[in-house]
């Protein structure tokens, strides 16, 4: 059987595809092929396990900017969706041809695409209103989001600041004011921390949307 998942929402997609190997039966050997893989290890995933083998999930994944790779598994469809063997595809974007064609022989096709340019770029906001209501799931999400969007850590730094000050600005009580002080503190001395540790800004984000500063 083979499974289509597309989109440039790469994390849903992802997500979908992990969902749909989780329902095959427990100690399904999984086989991962990605781009850093040969030819030849392809090769032998689409070939199968062999007569005495059992039921395999092979994960193929984002192989169709490598032209010889996409030829390869397009090539075999046919047999690929008739097999015993359980096939998902993961691709960012296919050609209307190809997906089409691909389509022919799924069982499931999913696509999950991010907001469109002109939406992505008030996105990033999501970071300072999860900050704001001490949602700590929401704002993991939207950064890992951001991330996978190519946002500059700078410019999600700078958002998770700019959301501190209006919280402080906006304040209603002393409580209040306290989280908004303490949060630009923190956030203030961040860049600063990561430098002379050695550590990329990134990973300081991190390190700061999982703690516990962000719900105190």
């Amino acid at each position: 059987m083979l499974y289509l998942y597309t989109g440039t929402d790469r994390m849903k997609a992802r997500a979908a595809l992990g969902a749909g190997r989780a329902k095959l039966a427990p100690g399904v050997p999984v086989i991962h092929i990605t781009d850093i893989h040969t030819t030849e290890d392809l090769d032998a995933a689409l070939a199968g396990g062999g007569m005495f083998a059992g039921v395999r999930a092979v994960v193929l994944d984002e192989l169709f900017d490598r032209e010889e790779m996409r030829e390869r598994i397009v090539g075999q469809l046919e047999r690929i969706a008739s097999a015993s063997d359980h096939f998902f595809i993961y691709v960012e974007k296919l050609d209307a041809a190809t997906r089409r064609q691909i389509e022919k022989h799924t069982t499931k096709s999913e696509q999950f695409d991010l907001p469109k340019k002109a939406d992505r770029s008030s996105s990033i906001f999501n970071l300072g209103n999860a900050l704001r209501a001490r949602n700590k799931k929401d704002l993991w999400v939207s950064y890992q989001r951001e991330l996978a969007n190519d946002a500059a850590p700078e410019a999600i730094h700078g958002v998770l600041f700019w959301a501190a000050k209006q919280m402080l600005m906006s304040a209603r009580s002393e409580a209040e004011a306290v989280r908004g002080k303490k949060l630009i503190a923190t956030l203030a001395a961040l860049p600063h921390e990561a430098r002379r540790q050695g550590v990329d800004l990134e990973y300081a984000l991190e390190r700061f949307v999982l703690s516990g500063d962000v719900v105190s």
